[in-house]
């Protein structure tokens, strides 16, 4: 069930962020596996278009580099793109022009497309050297168990049982595990992965997600539906995300329990979906804060819309978004954000 696409906007700030950790790894695999003559690199959850090649390009123009100021022979680079059977390869396939203009090294990549849940085995054994995955692996394989009591939410909030938690955690765990697992088994010893995802601050209370947390948000929408009479309440109430946001701590202690990787680096950066703070003092202009809300609104329908109406229908998608819209902008000036992005990069061991 993991949902892997990234809005643009998002998608190339994430890019600036992680490129320092994502080109140290690529010449650290480089230099541990002195220099093959053949490289695999796979993008899990690489999603659809253009912006699909943009990391892949920076591996390979990482590797083409290094290759050149060592005096290495640069190696040919399978580039395999992940996505589950329903994302649109025709239409990425279409951007390999675009990838061969922006790689420094022509004539050296081959790409192909790998359908399939990153949560099962996709490549032949001990055959990648480079795993690179960013937005993905927040979304589970399944909607918890156990949620039956928490009916007045989609996700996590302050106000759910401690039950709701510990079932969000243990599917988180089981997925995670299983992930780090099937890739042990793929990867070949010292290579590397690059992996970025939501998650969160590291408080006392686990079940504490902040008034503008964006899945607080889309309850609050949800619920305006319901007191409209455009969707039951019994028809919200059914309805969760099949995400996860875990803490540092969390992922660690996963990591280290599966027992395959070594952790290289870890890193926290700030996280503002939709860029609804970056306007300081102007808070104030009603102006300024539609736009904010706009602007996280279409990130979230971005990541949730197949979702929402496999669920509800499309008939209120448009409605409910108006109505997200709306409640950020009146959260703009909020600034107790627990939401972060994860960066973890893994060594093989």
């Amino acid at each position: 069930m993991e949902i892997t696409v990234t809005p643009p906007i998002l998608f190339f700030r994430v890019i600036r962020k992680v490129k320092p950790v994502l080109v140290k790894n690529t010449k650290g695999m480089m230099k541990n596996l002195n220099f093959p003559n053949y490289i695999k690199v796979a993008d899990l959850g690489c999603a659809t278009g253009q912006n699909t090649f943009l990391t892949m390009s920076e591996i390979v123009n990482t590797i083409t580099v290094l290759c050149q100021q060592c005096n290495q022979k640069p190696p040919e680079i399978d580039c395999c793109l992940n996505d589950l059977p329903y994302n649109d390869f025709n239409t990425t396939f279409k951007f390999i022009a675009f990838f061969n203009k922006i790689v420094k090294s022509k004539g050296l990549c081959f790409v192909s497309g790998v359908s399939g849940s990153f949560y099962s085995r996709l490549f032949p054994s001990k055959s990648l050297h480079f795993v690179h995955s960013s937005y993905s692996l927040h979304w589970l394989s399944k909607v918890p168990k156990g949620l039956e009591k928490d009916t007045s939410c989609v996700y996590i909030t302050a106000s759910s049982p401690p039950s709701t938690y510990k079932a969000y955690l243990t599917q988180f765990q089981s997925d995670f595990t299983t992930f780090l697992k099937m890739r042990s088994e793929e990867m070949v010893w010292n290579g590397r992965m690059v992996l970025t995802f939501i998650g969160r601050e590291t408080i006392d209370d686990p079940l504490h997600r902040d008034c503008c947390h964006f899945w607080t948000l889309l309850s609050t929408s949800l619920r305006d539906l319901v007191s409209e009479g455009l969707v039951s309440a019994s028809k919200v109430g059914s309805f969760n995300m099949p995400f996860y946001d875990p803490s540092k701590e969390e992922a660690i202690e996963m990591i280290r329990k599966e027992g395959s990787f070594e952790i290289n680096d870890l890193e926290i950066h700030g996280f503002d979906l939709g860029q609804s703070n970056n306007y300081g003092e102007d808070y104030k202009l009603h102006s300024q804060k539609s736009k904010a809300g706009e602007k996280e609104a279409k990130c979230i329908r971005a990541v949730s819309e197949s979702l929402l109406v496999a669920h509800f229908g499309v008939d209120i998608i448009d409605t409910l978004f108006n109505k997200f819209a709306y409640h950020v902008s009146q959260h703009t000036s909020c600034t107790n954000k627990t939401t972060v992005s994860l960066v973890v990069s893994l060594i093989r061991k």
